[in-house]
């Protein structure tokens, strides 16, 4: 297989499906809409700068697009865990929401990788955090956090271009 024919791993349905499946099995038996596994993904990935445990990925420039595709990438990646058994659709007021299924936990537990553990210790430290807490309120978090890390990028391009 060569590079060119390898499927894409970073922020593939695939690995928003592990994240989305880790947050669910941290707020077992608690069931989540879409919109708050867009925000706990938010907080999961970027924990860092909700005064949490070190980020789980790196912060990168382009973080804005990030923000404009996680919803379908999330989409997808609860599609296939649905598909494995994994993740349960259930019927809600307004739409749909999930839960970690009955092999969530042990699928989970055989992912023995290091970003598999700090994957699942952001899950629990967001869920944690986070229980209680309005979804409104969580996207007025990420918004605000978003919104400080993008104008510091600003800030650094500003003084570069004045080199």
């Amino acid at each position: 297989m060569t590079s060119h024919s390898r499927p894409a791993l970073f922020n593939s349905p695939l690995e928003t499906g592990i994240r989305s499946l880790e947050i669910l099995v941290a707020a077992y038996p608690a069931a989540f809409d879409l919109e708050r596994l867009v925000e706990m993904d938010y907080l999961v990935v970027h924990s860092g700068d909700a005064d949490g445990p070190e980020s789980l990925h790196a912060a990168l420039p382009m973080r804005a697009g990030e923000l404009l595709i996680r919803r379908g990438l999330i989409e997808k990646g609860l599609l296939l865990m649905t598909s494995r058994n994994l993740i349960q659709r259930i019927p809600a007021e307004d739409g749909f929401d999930y839960i970690a299924g009955d092999a969530a936990a042990p699928f989970l537990s055989s992912l023995t990788s290091t970003y598999s553990q700090r994957l699942k210790e952001r899950a629990q430290w967001a869920v944690e955090r986070f229980t209680g807490v309005e979804t409104s309120r969580i996207r007025q978090i990420t918004h605000r956090l978003f919104e400080n890390w993008s104008s510091q990028f600003q800030a650094i391009d500003r003084s570069r271009g004045n080199q």
